[in-house]
């Protein structure tokens, strides 16, 4: 955050999701009036990654303290699909013990440092894939594909999946290939930041696709700008969010439908004081 700051020359900078140390992939970083676009992004994020059988540590990947070993049993990949299954769809996960989970006030992680033990209350999590991607019976490393909504740890992952077995498990390698509508193929190397000219700035539409569109007329763009309501060009389900865009195609905010077929302002950018 503090990098594209400066690198940027703004205070206004929100991300869309933090990511552990050890892992990599994408971060959707909004600057300026952005920022107020986060929470409409699609919460679907994605991930690749390899989890050690045998072990259970005090973080659930390998970056934390080896607590118990034992044997990973044989297995056979029709054995590991069956184990999967459970885990696909909606269930209750506990999120890890080191986590930026808040309990009263302070993060989990930092009461975990300071040697506290506290119940984090399972939460509901959708895995809308989980694949198994690779079996290494030799090292007892299995690699999964993850499709998955917000807040759901693939750390909780490994260290469930390593229980059900018996033997433990712990996250060895991860990395996002998709976040809030951003895939790798559009993610830049944080160095890019210190070249010159710096990586251009994505059109956020592009993370909209799931958003109903209303384009203003000319007439219609002084209204908007004003925070008056619209009319719906579409049928809209109540508190649905629709995006906006001005007569040039580029995002002027977005409004939620209400009653009467009518659309009110959310956010309004360029707006007239």
């Amino acid at each position: 955050m503090n990098w594209v700051r400066r690198a940027y020359g703004l205070r206004r900078v929100g991300h869309g999701g933090t990511l552990d140390p050890a892992v990599s992939g994408v971060l959707p970083i909004a600057l300026g009036a952005a920022t107020r676009l986060l929470p409409y992004l699609p919460g679907l994020k994605a991930y690749e990654g390899t989890i050690q059988l045998g072990l259970r540590t005090s973080s659930d990947d390998l970056e934390g303290e080896v607590v118990q070993r034992a044997p990973v049993p044989d297995l056979s990949v029709e054995q590991l699909e069956t184990l999967l299954e459970p885990f696909r769809g909606t269930h209750l996960q506990c999120p890890p013990q080191v986590s930026a989970v808040h309990v009263q006030g302070e993060r989990a992680y930092a009461l975990a440092r300071r040697g506290e033990a506290v119940r984090l209350e399972p939460r509901s999590v959708t895995l809308h894939e989980l694949s198994l991607l690779n079996w290494n019976a030799e090292l007892g490393q299995l690699s999964l594909r993850v499709r998955c909504s917000a807040g759901t740890y693939i750390r909780a992952l490994a260290r469930d999946l390593g229980e059900r077995l018996g033997c433990g498990g712990a996250l060895a390698y991860l990395r996002r290939s998709e976040a809030l509508g951003f895939t790798l193929a559009q993610a830049v190397p944080l160095e890019s930041l210190d070249q010159d000219p710096r990586p251009p700035l994505l059109d956020p539409l592009l993370a909209l696709p799931h958003l109903g569109r209303r384009q203003l007329t000319a007439a219609e763009e002084v209204d908007w700008s004003c925070g008056r309501r619209l009319s719906a060009s579409a049928s809209h389900l109540e508190d649905e969010a629709v995006a906006v865009l001005n007569q040039e195609g580029r995002l002027a905010g977005i409004a939620r439908a209400v009653a009467g077929d009518q659309l009110q302002p959310r956010l309004v950018f360029q707006a007239e004081s």
